[in-house]
């Protein structure tokens, strides 16, 4: 249903004068500012250990091929590495990358004023901050997949509308 809504142009690859229609993959609409920000709309979401968008699509919608709603909603474009691994990636992500995933990854220290639940990164060395708390790589790359897990989705009665103006910008001229 996504690619169904992308415009056909005419597109020569090789550059020869040899035409050829081609679906326009790089034409996006995105949400408005005002729509994204308004908090009526949407509801928060945690995305458990191997979910998927299509299985949270089936789920909220009764479609999953209304995944495209969810990312897009939530800005996701590269769903490989803006969406949260399973367990058993994880596991195999953080091998990968890191030799010792116990090894002090940075230094952090609480904000003393205004928000005091914010966390500081201090960088790799704590001389200055003697306090300051060590993040262990596997600390720190949690951390990066629990801020992924925490999504918007988009209230299912608003979801024909969405589609709606979805398919009516896409159709739009922009030449």
């Amino acid at each position: 249903m996504y690619f169904e809504n992308f415009p056909v142009i005419m597109y020569d690859s090789v550059g020869k004068g040899n035409f050829k229609f081609a679906t326009n993959l790089l034409r996006r609409v995105g949400l408005r500012t005002k729509i994204r920000s308004n908090v009526l709309l949407f509801d928060t979401y945690d995305i458990r250990s191997g979910e998927t968008p299509e299985e949270i699509a089936d789920k909220l919608y009764d479609d999953s091929e209304l995944h495209w709603v969810i990312l897009m909603v939530n800005n996701i474009t590269d769903r490989y590495h803006q969406w949260p691994l399973n367990e058993n990636q994880f596991q195999a992500y953080i091998n990968d990358k890191y030799d010792n995933i116990d090894a002090v990854h940075h230094y952090e220290t609480t904000q003393t004023s205004g928000d005091t639940t914010l966390k500081i990164d201090v960088g790799t060395v704590n001389t200055d901050y003697p306090s300051a708390t060590a993040i262990t790589n596997y600390e720190y790359e949690v951390a990066l997949e629990d801020e992924k897990r925490q999504i918007r989705l988009l209230d299912p009665k608003y979801i024909g509308t969405f589609i709606e103006e979805f398919e009516q910008l896409m159709k739009e001229d922009f030449s």
